[in-house]
C-alpha cells in the first residue's frame, strides 16, 4: 500500500495494493500490523456503512469527548471526502483537506480523533465504510456547518441534501465544544 501524509499532519491517504485480473480484484482493506507501521493505530471497535444519494452531505461531524479516529472508504460510487482540523491550538486549527474517494480507485482516508468529518456524494449512489476507534456516542456527537465561510472548503456543489441536524450545525467560531491540540513530546 501506498500512504502519503495530506497538508494536514495526521491526515492520510492510504491507496492499497490492488491484484486484479480477468476474474476481478483482490486488496486488503485492513491489516492492522501494516497500518499501524503507517501512522493508522487502532483498535477500530465499530464498523459503520452508509448509502447515500448524489447531492447529500454528511458532516461536518465528531464526537468530543470520546473522538473517534475513522478510516474511511468508498466502496462503490465516489464522494468529496473532507477532514477539518477542529482542535484548540493546533497550528493547523480549522483548515481543511479534501479528496475524492471512490469504489474506483479504491483510496482511503485515515481521519485522527480531533477532526471533524464529512462527504458529498457526487455519483448516484455511494456506499461509504468507516472504521471508527471509538464506538459512536449521541451524547458527545457534535458538528460544524459545512459551508462555515471560514473554512472556505471547496464543495463541488452549492445546494446539497442535508439532515435538519446538520442544517443547523453552528460555525467553527461559534462552536462551544471542541478537543483540545495536544503536543506530541519531543
Amino acid at each position: 500500500m501506498e500512504v502519503v501524509q495530506t497538508a494536514l499532519p495526521g491526515v492520510l491517504l492510504v491507496t492499497p495494493r490492488v491484484f486484479g485480473d480477468t476474474r476481478g480484484f483482490f486488496l486488503e482493506t485492513f491489516h492492522a500490523e501494516r497500518y499501524d507501521a503507517a501512522g493508522i493505530a487502532g483498535p477500530f471497535v465499530q464498523d459503520n456503512w452508509s448509502r447515500s444519494v448524489r447531492g447529500t452531505l454528511r458532516g461536518l461531524h465528531f464526537q468530543e469527548p470520546h473522538a473517534q479516529g475513522k478510516l474511511v472508504q468508498v466502496v462503490n460510487g465516489a464522494v468529496f471526502d473532507v477532514a477539518v482540523d477542529v482542535r484548540r491550538g493546533s497550528p493547523t486549527f480549522g483548515r481543511s483537506v479534501g479528496v475524492e474517494l471512490s469504489g474506483e480507485n479504491k483510496r482511503q482516508m485515515w481521519i485522527p480523533p480531533g477532526f471533524a468529518h464529512g462527504f458529498v456524494v457526487t455519483s448516484d449512489v455511494a456506499d461509504f465504510l468507516y472504521k471508527c476507534t471509538a464506538p459512536y456516542r449521541p451524547e458527545a456527537e457534535r458538528a460544524i456547518a459545512w459551508d462555515d465561510p471560514a473554512l472556505a472548503i471547496a464543495w463541488p456543489i452549492d445546494d446539497p441534501i442535508l439532515s435538519a441536524k446538520d442544517a443547523a450545525a453552528p460555525r467553527l467560531a461559534a462552536a462551544s465544544v471542541l478537543p483540545a491540540y495536544e503536543r506530541s513530546p519531543s
